[in-house]
């Protein structure tokens, strides 16, 4: 099994709930991890995206700081092209100055996905291949070693020892490798590419002062329910919202299972739907842990970053809380519990 077990929140948007419950929704869950013993909870950056609260990551990290005591919290992630690597270092030096060794920086390079958001943003899709750079000179702000502006320092970070985590697409891996940083590679429904791109990186790793080793965090949708079918079913509203945006261009708030099981869809979207939903782990506890299993002798990764979305909120707990039981945390709920 894995060894450490984490929560990705994307603050989804359900149907019939506005935007300010799903981002409240994201600080229970958070509360609900920490008391279940998840090592860490991390929360996400989209911008213009109607099914999707969370937008400003660093911001809804403190509010999750603020209402946990012991996880640890982060970003999954701030997307650096889109900042200023000076403004991401003071945000995070606020961060751990408040919550001193519970903060984790996780950093990806992608830029807005549509024209219109770009040109809000003010950044191009080639901003994307400047990553490696801004992501050094990050670093730099944090430790003092910048050296493009000798006159500045960003306060109150410089100093603070912060953990960089580098979300690898594409070129990730080996951005990461370079930088001796630790990675999070996803998803597990392509587990022969992710195994690819974790020996990559351990292969090209270069310790550094920020890791002497390579750690690898693995991340993807995990469901677990008393049958198959109910795990399933924690699945069916993220399938259709996915399957919705490829068709329609617009990724809607999460609609019941129940809704979404009596439409009537064209062909294109039935395909879509049904391959959003295949390839994900769920199924019963053991059936869960077995899959784990599989992926842990494949990837060999420390860690496992889940970012489960659905719609009912009372089985999205439960499933955390099997996991959890799964996996042996220390604050996991008994049997007779988990199954409440």
């Amino acid at each position: 099994m894995i060894r450490q077990l984490s929560i990705l929140d994307r603050s989804r948007i359900r149907e019939g709930h506005p935007a300010p419950q799903a981002l409240r929704d994201t600080v229970e869950l958070a509360r609900a991890a920490e008391e279940l013993g998840y090592h860490r909870f991390w929360v996400s950056e989209h911008h213009s995206v109607p099914g999707v609260a969370g937008s400003a990551p660093t911001v809804l990290a403190a509010a999750v700081a603020g209402a946990t005591r012991r996880i640890r919290v982060g970003t999954g992630g701030v997307m650096l092209p889109n900042h200023q690597p000076l403004v991401v270092a003071e945000q995070f030096g606020v961060l751990e100055s408040l919550f001193p060794g519970r903060i984790d920086m996780g950093l990806g390079r992608s830029v807005g996905f549509t024209n219109g958001i770009r040109r809000a943003l003010g950044r191009e899709v080639e901003d994307a291949d400047r990553f490696e750079e801004q992501l050094t000179e990050l670093l730099g702000w944090l430790d003092g070693t910048q050296q493009a502006h000798p006159e500045v320092h960003a306060r109150p970070a410089e100093g603070l020892r912060v953990p960089a985590y580098v979300l690898a697409t594409g070129e990730g891996a080996a951005i990461a490798a370079r930088a001796g940083l630790p990675m999070v590679v996803g998803d597990l429904r392509a587990r022969g590419r992710v195994a690819e791109v974790v020996e990559r990186y351990r292969t090209e790793f270069r310790p550094s002062a920020w890791g002497a080793e390579p750690y690898v965090v693995v991340s993807g949708t995990v469901a677990v329910a008393a049958t198959a079918e109910e795990a399933r079913r924690i699945l069916v509203p993220e399938a259709w919202s996915l399957a919705y945006s490829r068709t329609r261009g617009s990724f809607p708030p999460l609609r019941p299972a129940e809704e979404i099981e009596t439409l009537a869809m064209t062909p294109k979207e039935r395909e879509l739907y049904e391959r959003a939903l295949s390839g994900h782990i769920h199924g019963t506890q053991e059936q869960v842990a077995a899959e784990l299993s599989e992926v842990a002798g494949l990837t060999g990764a420390d860690e496992l970053l889940v970012t489960t979305s659905t719609y009912d909120r009372t089985a999205l707990l439960d499933s955390f809380a099997r996991l959890a039981r799964i996996a042996g945390l220390p604050h996991a709920p008994s049997p007779a519990r988990a199954l409440k």
